[in-house]
């Protein structure tokens, strides 16, 4: 029963780490691609504000919320 509990648990935890390794590269590839975007003036303040928050969230340990506003700024990015 133990073994059971402790693999649900270890698989439970996989995507949390998953996503904490993500974000750093994810922001890597936004900071990249900024100089070289073809946005207008708002659409360039909201990725920088995205990637800031998702900077932010990820400190805070909430990694899931990262990843949301790392893959909008992305998406707005073309990347």
């Amino acid at each position: 029963m133990m073994v059971r509990i402790s693999i649900a648990l270890l698989l439970a935890l996989t995507p949390v780490t998953a996503f904490a390794n993500q974000c750093p590269s994810t922001m890597a590839a936004i900071d990249a691609a900024m100089p070289n975007a073809s946005l207008s003036e708002a659409d360039m303040a909201k990725v920088k504000q995205l990637r800031q928050q998702g900077e932010e969230r990820h400190q805070a340990g909430d990694h899931a919320g990262a990843e949301a506003a790392l893959g909008e700024a992305k998406k707005m990015l073309g990347i």
